[in-house]
């Protein structure tokens, strides 16, 4: 019967630490993945905005999708320069392959030039969505100032 117990609170709490930890991840900013340079964006149906894109890569049957893309939408509606295009993953089977997209909704901050700078995968928060922002405007300014020195 101790045994049980021991197993059963084991298990408990095992799951617990899983939710938060899960938790934590959803709509975090992460680096970019290693990709193939020179993805051809325009090919593929997505015009990218002059300074940052964010190419939101959906599902049907998503709510996080829809949550997210309002969050994003907010945002781009008021920074210039800022976009947001949402990419249904069936109609784009072969670039989600190229670009290691594995689930639904993953989030692709794209600098005006079409390198990825950053990602997210799940849910966005509006804190989430302008602090990968803000990783882009920093990697541009670190760029123009190399490129000034």
């Amino acid at each position: 019967m101790l045994g049980q117990v021991i197993a059963l609170v084991v298990l408990v709490l095992g799951t617990a630490a899983l939710g938060v930890w899960w938790s934590a991840r959803q709509g975090a900013v992460r680096g970019p993945r290693a990709t193939p340079a020179g993805i051809d964006w325009a090919s593929s149906g997505i015009a990218l905005a002059d300074r940052v894109t964010f190419v939101q890569f959906s599902a049907e049957v998503c709510a996080a999708c829809r949550s997210t893309s309002r969050v994003l939408g907010g945002i781009t509606g008021s920074s210039s320069g800022v976009g947001h295009r949402e990419v249904l993953v069936d109609d784009h089977l072969e670039l989600v392959r190229t670009l290691g997209v594995l689930r639904t909704p993953t989030v692709l901050v794209v600098d005006g030039g079409g390198r990825e700078v950053a990602r997210m995968s799940g849910a966005v928060s509006d804190t989430q969505a302008r602090q990968a922002l803000n990783r882009v405007t920093t990697a541009v300014a670190e760029a123009d100032g190399e490129g000034q020195s």
